[in-house]
Parts: C-alpha cells; sequence; structure tokens
C-alpha cells in the first residue's frame, strides 16, 4: 500500500516505518522540520516535509492524494494548549476529512489507553487539553466512514520490543514504542480490524495472535 505517515520523525514512528517499508510498503512520511529528512529516509520512507497545522483542506488533499492509507502519529508534545488542540483536535480532523474526500481509505489513529469523552482528567490539570482533543478526534474519526482503527497504548516506554501485547486489561499499564510500531505495521496488514478500537499494555500474547483474534 501507499501509506502517509502523519508525525514521521516521532519516536514511535521512526521505529514503524522500517517495519513498513519492509512490509513493501511505500511510506510517505510527513515531518514539520526538514533537517530530520536524513533520519526519516534512512528508515526507507520518504520524508515529506509540511505542517499540519497551518496545511488548508486544499493542502490536506494535496498531502494524502494517491495514498491508500494514513496512519496518525503526530502529536503536539504537550505546550501550549492552543498547539495542543491545533495539532492533537483540528489537524487530525482536517486530515480525516481529507481521507475521505480523496479516498484513502484505511486510517490508523495512534491515541491512547483511556482516551475518550470519560478520560476523567480535571480542567485544571495540564493533560486536560491533549486529553480533550484526543476525544474529540477519535470520536469525529469514528462518526466518518473509513475504515478505521484506533490504536490505544498505554504508557510508553523505550523498552525492547517483546511482540507481545495485552489486549483485554482492564487499566493503563505501560507498552514499549517498539511494541507500538510492531502493531501498527501489523494492524495495516489486517482490513478486518476496521471499526476497532484496540486498547493495549505490554502482555504475553504474540502481536498478530492478539490482533488476529480481535479482527475475528
Amino acid at each position: 500500500m501507499k501509506i502517509t505517515l502523519i508525525g514521521g520523525h516521532g519516536k514511535v514512528a521512526l521505529l514503524a516505518e522500517p517495519l513498513l517499508t519492509q512490509a513493501g510498503h511505500e511510506v510517505r512520511a510527513v515531518i514539520r522540520n526538514p533537517e530530520h529528512g536524513a533520519e526519516v529516509e534512512a528508515t526507507g520512507a520518504q520524508a515529506v516535509v509540511a505542517d499540519a497545522q497551518t496545511l488548508d483542506a486544499d493542502g490536506w488533499d494535496a498531502l494524502l492524494a494517491g495514498s491508500d492509507a494514513v496512519v496518525w502519529s503526530a502529536g503536539a508534545g504537550g505546550g501550549s494548549p492552543e498547539r495542543t488542540y491545533a495539532i492533537d483536535r483540528d489537524a487530525a480532523i482536517a486530515s480525516m476529512d481529507a481521507a475521505a474526500r480523496v479516498g484513502a481509505r484505511r486510517y490508523i489513529m495512534v491515541s491512547y489507553f483511556g482516551a475518550g469523552p470519560d478520560h476523567g482528567v480535571p480542567e485544571d490539570h495540564s493533560f486536560f487539553p491533549y486529553a480533550d482533543a484526543k476525544a474529540a478526534a477519535d470520536a469525529h474519526l469514528r462518526g466518518t466512514d473509513l475504515d478505521w482503527t484506533i490504536l490505544g497504548p498505554s504508557g510508553l516506554t523505550l523498552e525492547e520490543p517483546t511482540g507481545r501485547i495485552d489486549t483485554a486489561a482492564a487499566s493503563s499499564g505501560t507498552v514499549s514504542r517498539a511494541n507500538v510500531a510492531q502493531v501498527i505495521a501489523a494492524t495495516i496488514e489486517r482490513p478486518g480490524l476496521a471499526g476497532r478500537t484496540i486498547p493495549f499494555n505490554d502482555g504475553e500474547q504474540e502481536i498478530g495472535a492478539a490482533l488476529d483474534a480481535l479482527a475475528g
């Protein structure tokens, strides 16, 4: 497939890109800073410079045109609430609408464990804008007719990949970024996961088997 991955220089993205390219996909990794291009292209992906925060509808359409799938792995990374809403809510929603317009049917959203309107984060907490933005973006995605899958990794670590996760946990734990990258690559290969939200921690079940069980 031709995959456009938004947030191409993120820690998870840099681990997912070589997995996707080695699987035979063409990956266009969207980055804001051109200085990150060489690092991205070392993964086998093509670096595409664009600022998700400032793209208009035509810009989004041009960016996603010809794509079979979109992976959203971008984030404001904290900082001002304004930027958090601009990236994690508004830009994410704009990308979904563009994907629908240009026919990029498969859409993988990297969200987080516990995301949703009942996230429980107090409004005066610094995490609230992110939680609120992700809840809105995920809800918008569920309302589209895209073949979407929402991934909900728990607390991210830099541990080595185990290739094993737990999709049945009732509460958030931790998961390595490398395992998240493997889940992204495996989800792309499983169209039967469309319409599913998958929260997960590190665990004992092999990633492919865990996802196959969910895909039915």
